[in-house]
């Protein structure tokens, strides 16, 4: 009886482990197959020449973008089913900032040290 208990148990570990080997090789597939899609998608946009140069959210289905075409920059409103020219920008006008001073989010261990600096001592 202790033979078959020690069997059984046995192989529901081999066939959790057998899971988890196809799950990870699953998730390694769907990753590359991403990567693989988005560098043929940005091969394709390389050489074009409309660039979207900044996005601006105004509601859930409204945006403001400058978008650059040519050697021109434009503002547009882009909603659910339309696009509205709004104006046309000049270039020097345009402040750009580096990608490396610009933040959009902090990261997760900022945000908990944060908490960890609020939260009051037990």
């Amino acid at each position: 009886m202790l033979l078959a208990i020690s069997k059984n148990s046995f192989e529901a570990f081999t066939q959790l482990i057998t899971l988890l080997i196809i799950f990870v090789f699953v998730l390694a597939i769907t990753f590359f197959a991403t990567k693989w899609v988005g560098n043929i998608q940005k091969e394709r946009s390389a050489g074009s020449n409309i660039k979207i140069l900044e996005t601006v959210r105004i509601s859930n289905s409204k945006y403001i973008q400058i978008v650059k075409i040519g050697s021109k920059c434009f503002a547009i409103a882009v909603c659910k089913d339309t696009i509205t020219y709004l104006c046309e920008l000049k270039e020097e006008d345009l402040v750009y900032r580096d990608a490396s001073t610009q933040s959009r989010s902090e990261s997760f261990k900022a945000i908990l040290d944060k908490f960890k600096k609020d939260k009051p001592e037990d």
